[in-house]
């Protein structure tokens, strides 16, 4: 929980998120849902947006998140409910507003998933896709040689690590009328980068990808860089905004 918080409050996931709210322009009575809502933090946004007379769904899979979100959502009319990107709990054509984020990259069949959201979807009706893309990443300090090897590693634990440049070819493959592109370069800060950081390197030399030298070399490297000033770490999330002719 604490590790999507901390995400959440990235500049740069705070700026995407603002910039998807306003290229949604969701009104007041409209059916609005967060697929793949974690923590909630965005259905309770959709509550306020579409007031007392619309109707705010987050959905999830994961039912820890599920009470998060419900005890964190107080007194808003948000709702949540458990359910699959590939089967969401909702009939046909009810929902005029769907965001999803940082969902595809964890999905073996996003065309599946994408099929749905536009089952769901009246006529008319605007999503917007957001998801990384996990090659544009970029680590600093540490040796060339070593990065790459972890980044190899953790590409192959991610089921869809590219998702971010697949996102408009999914929507259009689905009958979706593309709208907008936008994208956003985030920046870790040293709280969020090195536990990461440091699980990643920790994984790579548990599954043989580095040695423990390369492993306690580059971890070190990075608690210089960050004590010195001299890091970054830096992944591009990119949306796609569409309608449902």
């Amino acid at each position: 929980m604490r590790l999507l918080d901390d995400q959440a409050a990235l500049p740069g996931v705070v700026r995407m998120r603002r910039w998807v709210r306003d290229a949604l322009a969701v009104r007041p009575g409209e059916t609005a849902v967060d697929l793949g809502c974690g923590t909630g933090t965005e259905a309770v946004e959709l509550a306020r947006l579409v007031g007392e007379a619309g109707r705010a769904i987050g959905i999830d899979p994961n039912p820890s998140l599920l009470a998060l979100a419900r005890d964190r959502a107080g007194e808003t009319q948000a709702e949540f409910i458990e359910g699959s990107a590939y089967a969401l709990p909702l009939p046909a054509e009810v929902v005029d507003v769907l965001r999803c984020e940082r969902v595809y990259q964890h999905l073996d069949d996003p065309a599946r998933a994408t099929a749905e959201i536009a089952r769901v979807l009246r006529p008319g009706g605007r999503v917007a896709v957001v998801d990384s893309d996990w090659s544009t990443a970029i680590f600093h300090p540490g040796e060339p040689q070593v990065l790459a090897a972890l980044r190899e590693r953790m590409d192959s634990g991610i089921p869809n690590p590219r998702s971010g440049r697949r996102l408009r070819g999914l929507l259009a493959g689905a009958g979706f009328a593309i709208d907008d592109i936008g994208s956003e370069a985030v920046v870790w800060d040293p709280v969020t980068v090195l536990p990461m950081c440091r699980d990643i390197a920790e994984s790579g030399f548990a599954d043989g990808v580095v040695t423990a030298e390369q492993r306690d070399r580059l971890i070190a490297d990075i608690e210089g860089g960050i004590a010195a000033g001299d890091y970054h770490f830096s992944v591009t999330m990119f949306a796609v905004i569409a309608h449902k002719p």
